[in-house]
């Protein structure tokens, strides 16, 4: 058994503790907070970035990085639920956070020297986009790349290099989107697997008044949608996918809207006001 930051964990855990503290003032909720920050500190790779639990890689993946960047800059806010943190720890953990923002920065593609956004994954030596799990190949990942570039705006003076991260991700964010079609459920008979039950199925119908979708991967050459079996295969439509996978995992997307359609304008018309 090891600990881990994979799927949200871990970090929620140390502001919970905190908030504890905060409230009854008892040491031990304050010490536990403290181990868990240092475990932060300590699972830091030289490259700047944290693994999940399936590859050994800089993970955007279920809010690996993001989440514990965010935790770090709640910290560097200082918040009253922090405010019993010493003075050492706060330093090591600012570094920390600009080693992890310099490092998304350098994580950022590149298509024929323009920038595009991020993969879920990437390589801790030379930043490029790695695989997970069989069907988690390198690609252009548009729902945790609206996270990052959600993460940078967050920011009131943002570097130059940030404001061109955040810039470059959000045009090619646009450009990828998928109108004209809607993902549909439909009800089946119960198939167990092993790590769900299938109850619907997912079907990829035409739809003009649809949302804009994003699919999950992008080819990074083309920035064609493509999907993946257990097998390692990519396949280019959700009806290639096994029942097993295309009712297991989140292949499309509506949340990259939010960023396009209020976040993002609203840090412009504030760049433009400062």
């Amino acid at each position: 058994t090891r600990s881990t930051l994979d799927n949200r964990s871990t970090y929620p855990q140390i502001i919970y503790l905190a908030e504890v503290f905060q409230a009854t003032g008892k040491e031990r909720y304050r010490r536990a907070a403290e181990r868990g920050l240092d475990y932060i500190l300590r699972e830091q790779h030289s490259s700047g970035g944290w693994r999940g639990s399936d590859v050994d890689a800089i993970t955007y993946n279920d809010d690996v990085m993001l989440g514990v960047m965010q935790l770090l800059r709640t910290i560097e806010l200082s918040p009253p639920r922090f405010a019993w943190l010493d003075d050492a720890r706060r330093q090591k953990l600012s570094a920390a956070l600009q080693r992890a923002i310099d490092v998304t920065l350098k994580c950022q593609i590149r298509v024929d020297g323009v920038k595009t956004a991020w993969c879920q994954q990437h390589s801790h030596k030379t930043y490029a986009p790695v695989a997970a799990r069989r069907y988690e190949l390198p690609a252009i990942c548009p729902v945790e790349s609206a996270g990052i570039v959600q993460f940078l705006m967050e920011y009131d003076a943002p570097s130059a290099e940030m404001r061109e991260a955040i810039e470059s991700a959000v045009r090619w964010i646009e450009a990828v989107k998928i109108e004209g079609l809607r993902v549909k459920e439909i009800e089946t008979a119960p198939i167990r697997f092993e790590h769900h039950t299938a109850t619907r199925d997912r079907v990829v119908v035409a739809d003009a008044t649809a949302p804009p979708l994003w699919a999950r991967y992008y080819e990074i050459e083309t920035n064609r949608p493509f999907f993946c079996n257990r097998d390692g295969k990519k396949v280019y439509s959700l009806a290639e996918v096994h029942i097993e996978r295309r009712t297991g995992y989140a292949w499309y997307s509506t949340a990259p809207q939010a960023l396009l359609k209020e976040h993002y304008p609203t840090w412009m018309a504030g760049k433009q006001a400062r």
